[in-house]
């Protein structure tokens, strides 16, 4: 996705050999437009998946999985990173650990809305180390539910989350692969 790749290269900044930083268009301040975009090619890739129901986990999330929802007219959940006092009912829970934060989170899911009839189209910011695409994964497989994909803004190739990801089986689509952040620059596969 051109674009994309444009705005990951014009506006990322390096932050280390490992940490890329997106807020002027995904993670603090959201460009609309460029979500919707994204959800699209997410939706269009999974199309023949029976998708019904986006997952994702919060924040940085929410935007492309809810244009992705928006696209394919089916439900966004995402999980919360603490248990809110309004949740009474039975939840999933699982840990996740942020790469970015270098913190480790209880995420939950009410089971009211993930059920074994559910074929679930994961979708996150960032693929690093695949942690929290492996979390939301278990907490469907805890609802007997079905993962369809998981579909990622953009990856960190050089890190090992793809891997991990495919070898529980998972397709992954990434519409963004950085190749290296080496010397404070932002090199893309391919280039």
């Amino acid at each position: 996705m051109r674009t994309l790749q444009d705005r990951v290269k014009e506006d990322g900044v390096v932050i280390d050999e490992k940490i890329l930083k997106v807020d002027s268009f995904l993670n603090h301040q959201i460009d609309a437009k460029l979500m919707y975009e994204v959800g699209q090619v997410i939706i269009d890739h999974f199309s023949d998946k029976k998708i019904t129901k986006i997952l994702t986990i919060e924040a940085s999330g929410i935007a492309p999985a809810i244009m992705a929802s928006l696209h394919l007219d089916v439900p966004c959940l995402f999980a919360k990173k603490a248990k809110p006092s309004t949740m009474t009912s039975e939840y999933y829970h699982t840990d996740i650990h942020s790469f970015t934060k270098n913190t480790t989170s209880t995420v939950v899911i009410a089971k009211q809305f993930l059920n074994e009839d559910d074929h679930v189209l994961i979708i996150d910011d960032f693929l690093a180390n695949g942690e929290a695409s492996l979390g939301l994964h278990r907490l469907v497989k805890a609802a007997n539910a079905t993962t369809s994909g998981i579909g990622i803004v953009i990856e960190k190739s050089f890190q090992p989350g793809r891997e991990k990801l495919e070898s529980e089986g998972l397709e992954v689509l990434s519409l963004c692969q950085v190749s290296s952040l080496l010397g404070n620059k932002v090199k893309l596969v391919g280039e």
